[in-house]
């Protein structure tokens, strides 16, 4: 009994210390795991803070880089369409290789200039954005990066903002932004399981971004109406609600949520994000799995459980390795990623760039730089700056400019001249920022150089253009002064009448002939209407021809009668209008020539001429009257007798008979042409017959002789008097001349008819037509004649013709209308 009492003691004892061991085991393996669950969380919280400021830190130097471009100095200079085109076409490659989701500019009061997201729906262009915390740091002179939900696109994402300086310096122009999608940072996270959540916090404990949805745009803690207030008035998170994502605090690392699950809490700040924090959650039901699994696995048989434990131990431990290891690779590749991009960024971007160490030497050059320079990599890395100076600016830069970049760590638009390989030299205007190490020191620039070359060349001759401008000036001055003396001599001694009138026809001047011809000073013509100063007749004599220019917005000339004390004038007047740059007519000019004794001269003239042609149709009847009468009487005695010599010669001298034959034929065909000549002189039948039977057979006479082909057509014709008859037979007679010997045409048509007490004629051809405007003096005598004949019966002549058109000549006169035919 004893024994087994200290068997079943011992067993008892051996029980007791198994499930001690075993408890005791527990406890410590669940604290273990519970500290080991601390500091994982606390490296996960260290490696995301890391992640997301290397993802946050990787475009400040590209946004510089992009802001000390020539493209946006001068798109904020002068914002033209060529300037804002250019912009916009540097703002288009920056994104593109970036990959980020818009870049844009704003000028100095915070206006978006150029964005690259201008063709878009939501697009940056015309939107202020002078509120934004970014904007105002940059345009302050500080090189700037912002969180914020866009008020524009609704899209997080974050801001990296640096001011845009004037190549000669001074304040800001305005600041350049990138902006990138935090989907991007929030993709790159990584995070191993469901269990485990990242959140980036703002100020207000507002999450920013996080892996849960369900937490997004939710403050942390519960926040009161004030806070809300007071995020509302910061802008940077949209315009609510922020509710409360349900997260109460139970110890120092030790959170719930609403479901009652536990969470281990760890935060870190971000870099270079004042009131920026990243926190960290990992489910507590993992953590209290890790201590039940191994306790439920000792309940088996020691050594397969030990086994197992050690087999899941190593697993486990392997798994966290290879997870830890990958996240450190996709870091690593990030960060790789990141540098190929800035590397492709210096080398493709369209400026001159280059690095020097602290003892100016050459660390690297752009292709840009390296083929504006003719230079090879090989050539000017290592090498220092200075080489490739001129001596002039080699002393500038190593007495001045180079120790006080690398005690300041900047340089604005120095003036440099580089020697190019083939020898030419270019002018520049350098800016550099420095990059320091840890401890803040400087370790090498960046530089961007602007070619100012063709710059200063054009600023030389803008010079040299405004000298000659300014020359210009004074000589167009000079010229304006004699031509204002000219103008004033003339309107003042001129014997024409001078005015000028605005649109609604008020006098707005006139000249001393007017004021001496209406009796009118300048100060009561001012102002005034016609229809305020003359008598409704003249008034509305004048105002028709106003009209008429206002309507036609060109010049006319029309004849008006003025009163005179010795009666009524004619005045020739030429109103022209003034146009604007609106194509409206801003005032009516007229000029005014008294023309009445031109007139009875005219007048005097035309009975003149109507009494000369008077003379010449009677000379010319009694003319085809003596050719008919007398030697056609003679040519017919001197025919018989020529008739009688060849019968009696036919059959005694057969020679001397056809001598008189060719005699007798000789005589036939002068009687013929005699006959002819009378006819044309004064046709018989336009006095016998009348005047359409003299133009029917001068048309078929033309066709026999001449071989074209006329047609001639009449309708309606009434009886005419013998001036009117002479007239149209006469233009007729002209015109068919001239077709027949100038026109080339082979075929006439005349038309003659009479309509509402006019007599039309029209004679048209299809000939080669003529330039009417181009015809010299000699050429125009038969024109003028027809025109003379025409006016002196009262009537009108009008020519058509175009080359290679043929031509038309139609005369209407005035006469009593009775019916006709058509022939």
């Amino acid at each position: 009994m004893r024994l087994r009492t200290i068997l079943l003691i011992l067993s008892l004892l051996a029980l007791v210390s198994t499930a001690g061991g075993g408890m005791h085991y527990y406890y410590s393996l669940q604290d273990s795991a519970i500290s080991l669950a601390h500091r994982r969380a606390a490296g996960q919280t260290e490696v995301l803070a890391n992640q997301i400021s290397s993802f946050l830190a990787q475009n400040q130097k590209p946004v510089e880089a992009l802001a000390s471009l020539g493209e946006m100095q001068r798109a904020l200079i002068k914002p033209d369409e060529g300037n804002l085109a250019a912009a916009n076409d540097v703002l288009d490659k920056f994104k593109k290789s970036l990959e980020v989701d818009v870049c844009y500019l704003l000028n100095r009061q915070g206006l978006t200039i150029a964005s690259s997201n201008r063709d878009s729906l939501d697009s940056f262009v015309g939107h202020n954005f002078s509120f934004r915390p970014y904007f105002q740091q940059a345009i302050a002179g500080q090189a700037t990066k912002y969180l914020a939900l866009g008020t524009t696109s609704k899209k997080r994402g974050a801001y990296y903002a640096y001011a845009v300086y004037p190549p000669a310096g001074g304040a800001p122009l305005g600041v350049a932004v990138i902006k990138t999608p935090i989907s991007l940072l929030e993709g790159n996270l990584n995070l191993g399981d469901e269990e485990e959540a990242a959140l980036m916090v703002g100020p207000h404990e507002v999450i920013f971004s996080t892996n849960r949805v369900e937490w997004l745009n939710k403050t942390l803690w519960p926040s009161s109406l004030e806070d809300w207030e007071a995020i509302a008035r910061t802008r940077q998170f949209g315009d609510g609600p922020w509710p409360w994502s349900g997260l109460t605090r139970v110890g120092e690392h030790l959170v719930k949520d609403e479901a009652g699950r536990e969470y281990l809490l760890y935060t870190r700040p971000v870099a270079h994000f004042p009131g920026w924090r990243l926190v960290y959650l990992t489910s507590m039901a993992g953590v209290a799995q890790w201590a039940f699994k191994p306790y439920l696995q000792t309940t088996g048989v020691a050594v397969l459980g030990l086994c197992l434990f050690a087999g899941l131990g190593v697993y486990f431990l392997y798994r966290k390795a290879s997870q830890e290891i990958t996240r450190r690779r996709m870091a690593e590749e990030d960060l790789r990623r990141s540098e190929e991009r800035y590397r492709r960024l210096y080398h493709k971007t369209p400026a001159l760039l280059h690095s020097v160490d602290t003892t100016g030497r050459l660390v690297n050059v752009s292709d840009y730089w390296s083929d504006a320079l003719g230079y090879s990599d090989e050539e000017v890395i290592g090498r220092k700056l200075t080489d490739f100076l001129t001596p002039q600016s080699h002393r500038h830069a190593e007495t001045e400019v180079l120790p006080l970049f690398f005690r300041t760590g900047q340089a604005q638009d120095i003036s440099y001249q580089f020697v190019k390989k083939n020898g030419e030299v270019v002018d520049v205007l350098l800016s550099a920022i420095a990059e320091r190490d840890d401890q803040g020191r400087i370790v090498k620039s960046l530089a961007v150089l602007v070619d100012v070359t063709a710059l200063k060349r054009t600023e030389e001759e803008l010079r040299r253009a405004q000298e000659k401008l300014s020359e210009y000036s004074r000589d167009l001055e000079r010229q304006v002064r004699q031509r204002t003396r000219e103008i004033t001599s003339f309107l003042k001694y001129t014997p024409a009448v001078v005015y000028m009138k605005d649109a609604e026809g008020r006098y707005i001047m006139v000249n001393s002939r007017f004021e001496e011809l209406f009796n009118l000073s300048t100060e009561q013509v001012w102002g005034n209407t016609v229809y305020e100063l003359f008598s409704r007749e003249i008034a509305e004599q004048f105002a028709k021809s106003d009209r008429m220019v206002l309507q036609a917005k060109r010049s006319v000339q029309v004849e008006e009668r003025i009163p005179h004390e010795d009666g009524f004038n004619t005045y020739l007047s030429v109103r022209f209008p003034i146009i604007n740059e609106n194509g409206q007519v801003s005032r009516i000019c007229g000029i005014m020539v008294n023309i009445t004794d031109l007139k009875k001269a005219q007048e005097q003239l035309r009975r003149l001429s109507g009494s000369i042609m008077e003379g010449q149709e009677a000379e010319r009847r009694a003319i085809a009257r003596e050719l008919h009468d007398e030697l056609g009487q003679v040519l017919t005695a001197l025919r018989i007798d020529a008739v009688w010599l060849r019968e009696h010669l036919k059959g005694q001298d057969p020679k001397a008979g056809g001598r008189a034959q060719n005699m007798c034929a000789i005589i036939d065909h002068t009687i013929s042409e005699v006959r002819n000549i009378a006819t044309r002189l004064r046709p018989p039948a336009l006095e016998d017959l009348g005047l359409v039977d003299a133009l029917e057979w001068y048309t078929t006479d033309l066709e026999k002789h001449t071989g074209i082909a006329c047609v001639f057509n009449w309708d309606r014709v009434p009886e005419v008097d013998d001036q009117t008859a002479i007239a149209t037979y006469r233009v007729a007679q002209e015109a068919l001349t001239n077709a027949a010997r100038h026109s080339g045409a082979t075929s006439v048509d005349v038309a003659l008819q009479g309509q509402d007490g006019r007599l039309t004629l029209s004679v048209s051809d299809n000939g080669l037509g003529f330039a009417t405007d181009q015809l010299s003096e000699r050429e125009g005598l038969g024109i003028a004649g027809m025109r003379e004949r025409a006016g002196l019966a009262g009537g009108d002549l009008t020519i058509n013709s175009h080359p290679g058109r043929g031509t038309e000549v139609r005369l209407v006169l005035p006469v009593r209308p009775m019916s006709g035919g058509r022939h």
